[in-house]
């Protein structure tokens, strides 16, 4: 196969360099030709040849489009990733289909000026009944989600921001707890239970623990349906532990696979490699 890793150019760091070795080096000890190119570099179409694939590690869902426009097999699609980039969409896309925690997507503001009447707050925390979660739309890593214990701090996290936010039930049995679910197609390749006694969001990032785990079929069926529901190739997805059963947090649609190698000793990267191949028909 010949193909391309789509990064972004402007995520120059280690921890995005190291998941981009891993990659191609997955592609390239099975054989297969990849090259990396930013999204800087494409941002100015540029002729890219015959490929069987491009690998879009990357949210840049208007170069994504394009890709496909040109006729190329883009992993993750361009809708899967848009799908994935906004909570308040995955929300919308996956409600009546995945039991979620009960939301509210925020009225839609202006950047220069912001949440001005903040009624609708009130509204959300009676509905919701706090302590109550506030995300902002766009954002990795459990940054930009906040836990509102009264309606003051809930008006006080909307002010500060003019992003995109939803409101979501706060899930108590899961405080500190998630489960992260790497799919790759219809499977589950890895997954890993994520604890933090200190932040009522489990993220590694943030300081959890994390330790090996074994799904049940039922949080991994799941997982199968928001793949088929949001058309991913593969996706890291976040499931909490509900009073009735699991309860879908958030799903990603490059998931950083790092954290779930040290601690299953699963490459996500040779994965994916084989997912390809299987979709091509290699």
């Amino acid at each position: 196969m010949k193909g391309i890793l789509v990064v972004n150019g402007f995520l120059n760091s280690n921890k995005f360099n190291e998941i981009y070795s891993y990659l191609k080096t997955a592609f390239e000890e099975k054989g297969h030709k990849i090259k990396v190119y930013t999204n800087i570099e494409l941002s100015v179409e540029k002729k890219l040849g015959e490929l069987d694939f491009i690998l879009f590690w990357d949210k840049d869902i208007y170069l994504a489009k394009s890709l496909e426009k040109m006729g190329y097999r883009v992993f993750n699609s361009a809708s899967g990733i848009e799908s994935c980039d906004n909570k308040a969409l995955t929300y919308l896309k996956l409600k009546g289909k995945v039991k979620m925690p009960k939301t509210i997507v925020a009225p839609m503001t202006f950047k220069n000026i912001g949440y001005s009447d903040l009624s609708f707050v009130e509204e959300a925390c009676k509905k919701l009944k706090l302590p109550i979660v506030i995300k902002e739309c766009f954002g990795s890593f459990g940054q930009q989600v906040y836990l509102a214990r009264d309606v003051k701090e809930a008006k006080k996290i909307v002010q500060n921001t003019s992003e995109p936010l939803i409101f979501q039930e706060y899930i108590s049995k899961s405080c500190g707890q998630d489960i992260r679910i790497n799919m790759v197609g219809q499977e589950a390749v890895a997954s890993m239970l994520r604890f933090n006694p200190n932040d009522f969001r489990a993220n590694i990032t943030n300081g959890g623990q994390m330790f090996n785990y074994e799904p049940s079929e039922e949080e991994v069926e799941m997982a199968r349906e928001v793949m088929e529901h949001l058309g991913l190739d593969f996706a890291g997805v976040d499931i909490l532990f509900g009073e009735k059963g699991p309860i879908l947090c958030e799903v990603n649609s490059n998931a950083h696979f790092k954290n779930i190698y040290d601690c299953t000793g699963v490459n996500v990267a040779e994965c994916i490699v084989e997912y390809i191949e299987k979709c091509l028909d290699i």
